[in-house]
């Protein structure tokens, strides 16, 4: 992983795998956003089988796949999600920028 963080309570980083959320869990993160919608690309890991994951490890998860432009749901849905999970989060995407622009509405 190749984490990048945005501020104290928000990083950004590639897809992750299953096999990976123990050592974000040992990073310190307390949720995770995944912004990659499922099938993307062959070989990658579904968002239930990292959330099954994450749940094992005790870290909150939410799913709010974006394909393009970022829509106006989306938004909602991170929003909400920001407002409700522990801090700090972790997003990720295929290579974290999806995950970033979510992240960038905060400012709005």
């Amino acid at each position: 992983m190749n984490v990048r963080k945005i501020d104290d309570n928000f990083a950004v980083t590639g897809q992750i795998t299953p096999d990976q959320v123990k050592a974000v869990s040992e990073a310190g993160f307390k949720s995770i956003v995944c912004a990659r919608p499922d099938n993307e690309e062959f070989g990658q890991p579904s968002f239930d089988a990292v959330a099954r994951a994450a749940e094992a490890e005790g870290i909150q998860i939410v799913h709010i796949p974006v394909s393009g432009g970022l829509g106006e749901g989306q938004i909602i849905r991170f929003h909400d999600a920001w407002s409700k999970m522990p801090k700090p989060m972790l997003g990720y995407c295929r290579s974290g920028a999806r995950a970033g622009s979510l992240h960038a509405t905060l400012s709005r």
